[in-house]
């Protein structure tokens, strides 16, 4: 007892110091998770072993997963869902399919087993989960819509992996064989686990919506309750059919997190303190029981096996899956390339690679374990290990533009930033406003936009840009001051609907645009200059303006002529603005200074060309 005592002692000492160095280093953590757990296993220092823990190590992992998975069902609410609908229904349907069947086929081909086992691999890498996706997401900051679909998929396939394997094992493995059993055990766990959670779910929400919690606790006894709540889901869904506790423990949580419950805020920094904990425990844990004699075994199978996966089967999900337009092409380049596998794939397949011993059939066990940790530890260390390398070298993780003001202009507005890949979140106290908002595909918060903890609830200390686009000058004003002096953000636009009313604006140095004057201007345009005010209006689709700073090495010096020569065919200098604000068309001879700011226009992928090759940070 005193040894295992000390082994859980070591095992959480590791997993809480390797989330200490992860966040330190701005790495996803479970790459440390898995190193220490290697670290102790018995390839190295011994420590842990499978006798370790003997028959608790599966309770201890399942209640483990399913505080995790109700975790991340808590997050994953139904405004989050509605950022990317059509993408992460795709994904864990058809995406799901084809990733389970391909899998399966790579298997089999390249590593030579039988049917039932390949498609026993494959319902098991199915599951990414937050327990690989949370930590990536914590050090990677995306798009709403990118985050959305990498969560979603991560809660929803963890459920759908964990019943599939147990069907089929049961019924193709160990069973008859038919698909009609198939489709009726897998729909009847599915549908078992989903209704014990969304019972539990409800009744928690009843328990602390509807009784007499003495104020003064009420938020502890609401964190307990909820703790409670998820070990019931689990154990309860479990006793009546196995791996049906997954599904239970998620669906209660996103049950409770699309409610209104009460201390949600005490609820989530609880939630978020216990997940770091047993997700430190169980990714060690379960690292040091990967058995290398069996990876190795694999060979050059193997590889060819995760190659199969990692460069063409989630790449051909990710493309099938996210058509929309919102994503682009360095988004759905990013989502292909971050796709590792978790907690779910490692639990479950020592379960039934135990399983196959027990039926003699010791080969495919060890094959089994084998390919699944090898993919396991291949797409942590590639994936999840350079998440962030991969996020920057691909420009997808732009910091947030808040947009105060949910009408005409600021959709308007929102629709044409989110066109140039900007992270778009809008803010507005309407209720009617923010429906319409999040009709229209916007990640939207309902709430006051002068408000200090809106704006902190926002991310606003992740933000470079605020815009004020109220039909309230007040309203605008203040909440440019708030930006500006309390949270420092670096750029601040604001509509001003009186003229009247620019110069206060501008004594703060906020860009103010007069509505009346800006609305002028384009119907001179429309006018005067047709033909440049429709290019203008494809801003970002079939042309491109960009303006960069001359800081850039190389730059000081040379004359207009010499960087026209320099820049890609389809782009040209149309504007210079010098340090003292004076702008003009230049001519060749004009020579850069430092502070000058220089304008190119021309088609969207020769500007972006010409920023990256001398602005290349921007």
């Amino acid at each position: 007892m005193s040894n295992l005592l000390g082994v859980v002692a070591v095992v959480l000492a590791l997993g809480v110091g390797s989330r200490v160095l992860a966040d330190r280093l701005r790495l996803p953590s479970v790459l440390f998770l898995i190193l220490a757990g290697v670290l102790i296993g018995p390839e190295f220092l011994g420590i842990v072993s499978r006798e370790t823990f003997g028959g608790g190590l599966t309770t201890m992992v399942g209640v483990s997963v399913a505080i995790i998975l109700f975790e991340g069902g808590y997050h994953l609410n139904l405004q989050k869902l509605r950022e990317a609908p059509g993408a992460l229904t795709r994904l864990v349907t058809i995406g799901a399919l084809i990733t389970w069947i391909g899998t399966a086929a790579a298997v089999i081909v390249f590593l030579d087993t039988t049917i039932e086992v390949g498609l026993l691999v494959g319902a098991l890498l199915i599951a990414t989960g937050p327990t690989v996706i949370g930590p990536i997401l914590n050090v990677v900051t995306v798009r709403d819509h990118v985050a959305a679909v990498l969560e979603g998929e991560g809660v929803i396939n963890d459920v759908t992996a964990a019943i599939l394997v147990v069907v089929v094992f049961n019924v193709l493995v160990d069973g008859d064989g038919g698909a009609l059993s198939f489709l009726a055990e897998f729909s009847l766990r599915l549908a078992l686990g989903l209704g014990v959670g969304a019972a539990i779910g409800a009744g928690i929400w009843l328990l602390l919506t509807r009784s007499d919690i003495a104020p003064g606790d009420a938020a502890l006894h609401s964190r307990l309750i909820v703790l409670a709540g998820i070990v019931l889901a689990y154990g309860g869904a479990e006793t009546i059919a196995s791996e049906t506790g997954i599904a239970a423990a998620a669906m209660a949580g996103f049950v409770l997190g699309n409610v209104d419950l009460p201390h949600h805020e005490e609820v989530i920094d609880f939630l978020d303190d216990l997940s770091v904990v047993v997700l430190s425990f169980v990714f060690v844990a379960l690292a040091a029981l990967i058995d290398f004699g069996d990876i190795i075994a694999l060979g050059v199978a193997g590889v060819a096996v995760v190659i199969a996966i990692t460069f063409v089967l989630r790449p051909a999900v990710i493309y099938l899956s996210t058509t929309d337009e919102r994503f682009t092409r360095n988004e759905r380049l990013f989502l292909s390339a971050v796709g590792p596998r978790g907690i779910i794939p490692a639990s479950v397949a020592t379960l039934f690679a135990v399983e196959l011993q027990t039926l003699g059939r010791p080969q495919e066990a060890q094959l089994l374990a084998g390919t699944v940790f090898l993919i396991i530890f291949a797409t942590v260390i590639l994936q999840a290990g350079i998440a962030r390398q991969i996020a920057d070298y691909l420009e997808v993780s732009p910091m947030r533009t808040i947009i105060i003001g949910a009408g005409r202009v600021g959709l308007s507005l929102a629709e044409r930033l989110e066109q140039d890949g900007e992270n778009v979140l809008i803010i507005d106290k309407d209720p009617e406003a923010v429906q319409k908002s999040r009709e229209r595909g916007f990640r939207t918060i309902e709430g006051d936009g002068t408000d200090a903890d809106v704006l902190d609830r926002a991310g606003i200390d992740r933000t470079k840009t605020l815009v004020a686009a109220t039909p309230d000058d007040d309203v605008n004003l203040l909440a440019s001051q708030l930006a500006k002096t309390t949270f420092d953000v670096e750029k601040i636009a604001s509509r001003v609907n009186q003229p009247s009313n620019v110069d206060a604006f501008e004594s703060l140095g906020v860009r103010a645009i007069d509505l009346s004057m800006a609305t002028a201007w384009s119907l001179e345009n429309v006018l005067e200059r047709p033909s440049l005010s429709s290019w203008m209006n494809e801003i970002g689709r079939t042309g491109d303006v960009q303006e960069i700073e001359v800081t850039a090495e190389g730059l000081v010096g040379k004359t207009i002529a010499e960087l026209n020569a320099e820049i890609p065919d389809g782009c040209i200098v149309g504007l210079l603005t010098h340090s003292d604000g004076k702008a003009e068309v230049p001519t060749g001879d004009h020579i850069l200074a430092e502070g000058d700011r220089i304008t190119f226009i021309g088609q969207v992928a020769a500007v972006d060309r010409a920023v990256k090759r001398f602005h290349p940070h921007d």
